[in-house]
């Protein structure tokens, strides 16, 4: 995975982000066989520094010619398993939904997001197995992934 670090002068912070990266596409549990998600973070840190992280934010890209397949309000609710342990990180919101192609053969493009607190993200990123479950979407982190999100959270302190 790419990272990069950026400062934001309008929200006074610097953000170190894991660009998008594909975690699967088709291979995943449920009613998403034809989607392909990736997923990007980024950790939050209040000034010009990377002592600190105020907070993290998860986004989930879904990729899907099935329309039905978007998640409604109430299937937005975010469960990791990291390590065979359940976190319960709440409702993801809405960041875009939008359709990329020609109308034969659209693809709609939702983007989900959610702030967790910093100590929630080392859990994910530490851990030898993380499940993703979204409403009715359910997946696993690849190897690269959790490679990637191990090595976002080794560029800040904490």
């Amino acid at each position: 995975g790419k990272i990069e670090t950026k400062y934001d002068g309008f929200s006074h912070e610097t953000v170190v982000t894991l660009k998008q990266m594909r975690v699967n596409c088709g291979g995943a549990k449920g009613p998403i066989k034809q989607t392909c998600v990736s997923l990007i973070a980024s950790l939050h840190c209040p000034g010009k520094q990377l002592e600190y992280v105020r907070y993290a934010k998860l986004q989930l890209i879904f990729e899907t010619k099935d329309w039905d397949k978007r998640h409604p309000l109430e299937e937005r609710e975010l469960f990791v398993v990291a390590n065979g342990k359940t976190l319960r990180l709440g409702r993801m919101g809405l960041v875009n939904q939008n359709v990329a192609g020609d109308w034969w053969a659209a693809v709609m493009k939702e983007v989900l997001e959610i702030a967790v607190p910093y100590k929630t993200f080392e859990t994910i990123a530490q851990a030898q197995t993380v499940e993703i479950k979204v409403g009715k979407s359910v997946f696993a982190l690849q190897q690269k992934n959790l490679e990637a999100l191990g090595d976002l959270s080794l560029r800040v302190k904490f």
